[in-house]
């Protein structure tokens, strides 16, 4: 921990640009202190507030970065070159193939062995996958630069 954090120099020197964030200035001072291992009661009096209050912004903030990750993931998946829809009841050993098939008809290199991405795929699926059967449709998307996004499809 920091003797004597300065939020504000922690935020300069990250870039952080409240035009462009979706973190308010307080969201983003709290998690950079935060992450410097700065104790909720610490950054209370820093900041000249509550620790519940200080607890309560950490949760917005943190909210608002899987919101804004999710967002991205989504993007990515939508617009990229290679999407594949898997159907629920399809094996997931057999989702490499459909995958693979896709980006060499796209000209789009997967930067995956087949095992890694049947693990990726099934971690990013969440429970749309029980052992080796995707339960629920998926939208597998490959970017031009082999990034894999996987998405439960409605």
């Amino acid at each position: 921990m920091e003797d004597d954090p300065d939020a504000d120099a922690l935020l300069e020197r990250a870039g952080f640009d409240p035009d462009e964030s979706v973190l308010t200035r307080r969201q983003a001072e709290v998690l950079a202190l935060r992450e410097r291992n700065v104790r909720q009661s610490t950054i209370a009096d820093l900041l000249g507030t509550s620790r519940a209050n200080v607890s309560s912004i950490e949760s917005s903030a943190r909210d608002n970065v899987a919101k804004a990750r999710e967002t991205v993931a989504f993007a990515e998946a939508l617009t990229a070159p290679v999407r594949v829809e898997v159907d629920d009841d399809t094996d997931l050993y057999n989702v490499p193939k459909l995958v693979y098939d896709a980006c060499d008809a796209a000209g789009v290199k997967v930067n995956h062995t087949a095992p890694d991405l049947m693990k990726l795929v099934s971690d990013e699926a969440g429970d749309a996958v029980k052992g080796r059967e995707i339960q629920a449709p998926l939208l597998v998307g490959v970017t031009t630069d082999g990034t894999v996004r996987v998405r439960q499809s409605k």
